[in-house]
C-alpha cells in the first residue's frame, strides 16, 4: 500500500553522468549547483522570488476542523501536470463538486526531495501540487513523509537522491528526528493555509528486526517531536497519526490477536501493540489516522470481497474506543488485492466501483469522518483501471471515470457532521447508507436483482450503485 510513484526525481538530470569526476570535486559541484538560480532549490525554504510563503493562501472547506471529509491522495502522476485544457478540466470539476480534500506527501508520490542538502530546499513539485489543490477549491492535507537521504544514512546532494523503494521506506535515524521536525516546520511556514498534517506513512522503516515487531517507541518519539514543533508554528495546526496499517490475518495464524476478530479475519497482535503504545505515549493528537485493506496480509478476501469490507466498520469502532472518539481518518483503504506491480486491474470497473462503495459505507459506519482514495493515475493513454479521471497528457484528457462519480458524490452527500438515518432494505445482498435526503444503494451480486429499499421497489443491475432521493 502507498507504493505508487516512488521515483519522483527520475526525470531530473543526474550529476552522476559526469564520468571521471572525483568524489571531492563532484561534492563541490553539487554544493555549488544547489545555489544556482533556476533549479528550484534555495536556502531557508524560500521560493525563487524569496517569498517564504508560497502562493496566495486561500480559504478552503473545513480548513479549521479536524474532519475534512472524503477525498483522495495524489500519487506519482496527477492532474497538476499535462495539457493545460485537461488540467483545467479536472480543477473545474473538483471545484464544481465543492472541492475534495487532497493529500500530498512531501517526498515521493510526485514530489522531489524537499531538502537534498541540509538547509537547502526544493519545493517546486510541492508548490505545483498545493497550487492545484487550491485552484480546485479543496482542502490541502500534507503527509510528512518521506525523509531526505542525509537524514537516514545516505548521501546528501542535489539530483543525487536514491529513489529505490527500499531507500524511500527508510525512516530517519534517531539523531535526525529533530532535523525532520525542522523540515516539517519549514513546510508549515511555506504553506500557512495547510492546517492538517499527518506524521509519516505506514510506519515505513520503523520495524524492529531483532524483536520481530514494530518500533513503536521510535515512531512515537518522532511523532511527538513533529507534533510539538508544528504547534509552535501555529496552535491551530492539526496533527494526526500514527498512520499504522491495520493488518489482518487468518484467525488461526500465530500472530492473530484476540482483541478484534470477525469473518474478515483478526488484527495482527503486533499492530494492536504498536497502536496501543502510540495512543498511550502520544503528546497529543487532533485526529487519529489509520490505513488498511479489507483483505488479509495474504491477500485473502474473507469470506468474500463484500463481507470483507465489514473490517472497516469493526476496526473503525475499535480505534475510536481506544482513542476516546478522536476524529477518525483512513489515509488509505483498499478492497482489491494488488498484483506484483502493486496494480489493481483484475476486476471489471462495475465490480470495482460496487466493492469500493460497500467499503465506503463500512468506513462511515465505523465512525470515519475522513478517508482518502489512493488515486492510481497513469501518465499517458486512455485506459486507467480504478482511476478518478483519464490521464491529462493530452488536451482531451482529464475526463471523469466511474470511480470519480462515486468518490465525489459520496464526499458531497456524506460530509463531516452528516446525520445518518436508518434505511430499511429487505435483502442482505443490497447495502445501503442514507441521510434524510439521499440513500446510497449497492447491489453486491453479479446479477440483476430487485429489492425493497425505504419501502419502495428498486431494480438493480449486476453490481449497480444507485442514488435515491428521500
Amino acid at each position: 500500500m502507498g507504493r505508487h510513484g516512488w521515483n519522483s526525481g527520475a526525470r531530473r538530470w543526474r550529476l552522476t553522468a559526469l564520468l571521471g569526476v572525483g568524489a571531492t570535486a563532484l561534492a563541490l559541484i553539487v554544493t555549488l549547483l544547489a545555489t544556482l538560480p533556476g533549479n528550484g532549490v534555495n536556502t531557508d525554504g524560500t521560493s525563487r522570488d524569496g517569498d517564504k510563503v508560497h502562493g496566495t493562501p486561500t480559504a478552503t472547506p473545513d480548513a479549521t476542523k479536524p474532519e475534512v471529509g472524503w477525498g483522495f491522495t495524489h500519487t506519482q502522476h496527477s492532474a497538476d501536470e499535462g495539457a493545460a485544457a485537461a488540467v483545467k478540466r479536472v480543477e473545474g470539476r473538483l471545484a464544481d463538486a465543492g472541492g475534495l480534500p487532497q493529500i500530498q506527501h512531501i517526498m515521493g508520490w510526485g514530489a522531489n526531495n524537499p531538502e537534498p542538502v541540509k538547509g537547502r530546499y526544493d519545493f517546486e513539485d510541492m508548490d505545483r501540487r498545493i497550487d492545484f489543490i487550491r485552484a480546485s477549491g479543496s482542502t490541502p492535507v500534507v503527509t510528512l513523509c518521506c525523509a531526505p537521504d542525509w537524514m537516514k544514512g545516505g548521501k546528501a546532494g542535489v539530483d543525487n537522491t536514491n529513489w529505490s523503494q527500499a531507500a524511500l521506506e527508510t525512516a530517519p535515524e534517531p539523531e535526525h528526528f529533530e532535523d525532520f521536525a525542522a523540515l516539517a516546520v519549514t513546510v508549515a511556514k511555506r504553506y500557512p493555509d495547510v492546517r492538517h498534517f499527518i506524521v509519516w506513512n505506514e510506519f515505513k522503516g520503523f520495524w524492529n528486526d531483532a524483536e520481530g515487531r514494530w518500533d513503536h517507541e521510535g515512531y512515537t518519539q518522532l511523532y511527538n517531536l513533529v507534533y510539538k514543533a508544528l504547534k509552535k508554528v501555529n496552535p491551530e495546526i492539526m496533527v494526526g497519526g500514527p498512520y499504522l496499517v491495520m493488518d489482518s490475518v487468518d484467525p488461526r495464524a500465530e500472530e492473530a490477536s484476540t482483541a478484534l476478530t470477525g469473518p474478515w479475519g483478526a488484527l495482527d497482535q503486533r499492530t494492536v501493540d504498536a497502536f496501543a503504545y502510540w495512543n498511550e505515549h502520544r503528546t497529543g493528537a487532533d485526529f487519529v489516522v489509520v490505513d488498511g485493506s479489507s483483505y488479509t496480509r495474504d491477500d485473502e478476501l474473507l469470506p468474500d470481497e463484500f463481507t470483507a469490507t465489514d473490517k472497516f466498520t469493526d476496526v473503525g469502532q475499535w480505534v475510536r474506543r481506544q482513542t476516546g472518539d478522536l476524529p477518525l481518518w483512513w489515509a488509505e483503504y483498499y478492497v482489491e488485492p494488488a498484483d506484483g506491480n502493486d496494480d489493481r486491474k483484475g476486476w471489471s470497473e462495475s465490480r470495482r466501483v460496487a466493492v469500493q462503495a460497500a467499503g465506503l459505507i463500512a468506513l462511515a459506519e465505523g465512525g470515519a469522518s475522513s478517508a482518502f482514495y489512493w488515486n492510481p493515475e497513469e501518465e499517458t493513454g486512455t485506459e486507467c483501471a480504478g482511476c478518478l479521471w483519464t490521464p491529462t497528457d493530452t488536451a482531451g484528457g482529464g475526463e471523469k471515470l466511474p470511480m470519480y462519480d462515486l468518490v465525489s458524490r459520496f464526499g458531497k452527500e456524506f460530509r463531516p457532521g452528516t446525520e445518518y438515518r436508518k434505511v430499511s432494505v429487505d435483502k442482505p445482498e443490497v447495502r445501503v447508507l442514507g441521510t434524510s435526503k439521499v440513500v446510497l444503494v449497492v447491489n453486491t451480486l453479479d446479477r440483476q436483482t430487485g429489492a425493497k429499499v425505504d419501502g419502495r421497489k428498486v431494480e438493480l443491475q449486476a453490481y449497480e450503485v444507485k442514488w435515491l432521493k428521500r
